[in-house]
């Protein structure tokens, strides 16, 4: 069984940016797409990034993250990082790390594995 640890989120104004990260341990995850979801109040969960185990096709990103959000993950250390700059108060949600077995799956939302979510909220 993986777990997935997220870190990071926190309360931030409008503009300003956040860091978050993902540690997974247990069960390898080498052959595991990953990335990030996020739920926002009130809406149905987002794909935000994420990649396929291998690495290629790069790094898919919902629209509403291209150009702000930037997906990177150290393999040597099992850790994801989402960093997003300029957000805005539609961003506010939880942002949850997840694996599953190919990028197809994860950018529908067919998902194996969820962390357990770290909220973000920006304020105007």
């Amino acid at each position: 069984q993986a777990q997935l640890v997220e870190s990071g989120g926190g309360s931030v104004q409008a503009g300003g940016s956040l860091r978050l990260s993902c540690v997974a341990s247990g069960e390898d995850l080498s052959r595991h797409a990953m990335g990030w979801f996020r739920r926002a109040p009130g809406k149905e969960r987002e794909f935000v990034a994420g990649v396929a185990w291998h690495g290629g096709g790069g790094i898919y990103y919902g629209d509403f993250a291209k150009g702000r959000f930037t997906f990177s993950r150290d393999t040597s250390k099992n850790t994801l990082f989402l960093q997003m700059n300029d957000l805005n108060v539609d961003d506010t949600a939880v942002y949850f790390c997840v694996a599953t077995g190919t990028i197809a799956d994860l950018r529908r939302g067919s998902i194996d594995y969820w962390g357990q979510g770290t909220q973000v909220t920006v304020s105007s």
